[in-house]
């Protein structure tokens, strides 16, 4: 989503962040306040290995978001599901915990931090609320879709080998991407309500017996996606606000320094 043209526009804003600057831009629907980050650029300018999540989760927190919804296209691990559907994850394998620089995946980088805590999970890393707002919106929006599903984060910019792929199925993951693992952990960090929507666009290496996907079809899903993520959007935004409070993030930030 490099942008949101069907969405009422507003300003672009440089957020400066203590981890660098961040274009942000300013959107409404149905009177919704909303804020788009395009985490690759124009363009797709920056691969996954380049992609700046801690500025970009920063700029959201600071800007005032009280919700994120995290859209990726996605690889399927799981041969069930359908090229072209949305996958909307209740569960994170994230095992590096890294991000693409190969540091920690944290805000909490200096000893004594006055913010510095765990972030302790008592089941999935999303937020309940909005994955019942996106199941909703889903379904209102007649898009072909799967409710639930671990979501695999996977280091880019390469794909991945049969082998890795194997050894994530066996993990319990339906899909794979390369940006949704330190976006999930940072909204975590931060108490930000956090959900994350994949649109299947291949089978992941190995995963179905043959030829793989043809990266023709690939192509033309990744160019797809965008229509269906807006139609999903289009739905979810005015039933997030008739929730009337924010939604409820998942998880307890255990604070030690208040």
């Amino acid at each position: 989503m490099y942008s949101m043209p069907d969405f009422q526009q507003g300003e672009v804003t440089a957020a400066q962040t203590p981890f660098g600057e961040v274009p942000v831009t300013s959107l409404t629907q149905d009177g919704v306040a909303l804020l788009h980050i395009a985490r690759h650029g124009a363009g797709h300018a920056l691969l996954s290995s380049a992609v700046n999540h801690r500025a970009n989760i920063w700029a959201l927190k600071q800007l005032g978001a009280t919700a994120v919804i995290g859209l990726t296209a996605c690889g399927a691990v799981d041969p069930d599901l359908e090229l072209g559907s949305l996958l909307i994850f209740d569960d994170l394998h994230f095992i590096s915990n890294r991000l693409p620089d190969g540091s920690l995946c944290t805000f909490f980088t200096e000893p004594a931090q006055a913010e510095r805590g765990h972030w302790v999970l008592h089941g999935g890393p999303f937020s309940d609320e909005l994955q019942t707002v996106l199941i909703e919106a889903a379904l209102a929006a007649g898009q072909p879709f799967q409710a639930g599903g671990t979501y695999g984060h996977v280091d880019g910019p390469r794909f991945n080998t049969p082998s890795e792929i194997a050894q994530l199925a066996r993990c319990g993951v339906a899909a794979v991407s390369q940006t949704g693992g330190p976006e999930t952990v940072l909204c975590g960090e931060l108490e930000l309500p956090f959900a994350l929507v994949g649109f299947v666009t291949d089978y992941a290496n190995g995963v179905l017996p043959g030829e793989p996907t043809p990266v023709a079809t690939l192509t033309e899903l990744i160019g797809r996606a965008p229509a269906s993520f807006t139609e999903l959007l289009a739905q979810a935004v005015p039933r997030m606000a008739s929730l009337g409070e924010p939604p409820t993030p998942a998880g307890t930030m255990f604070r030690f320094g208040n």
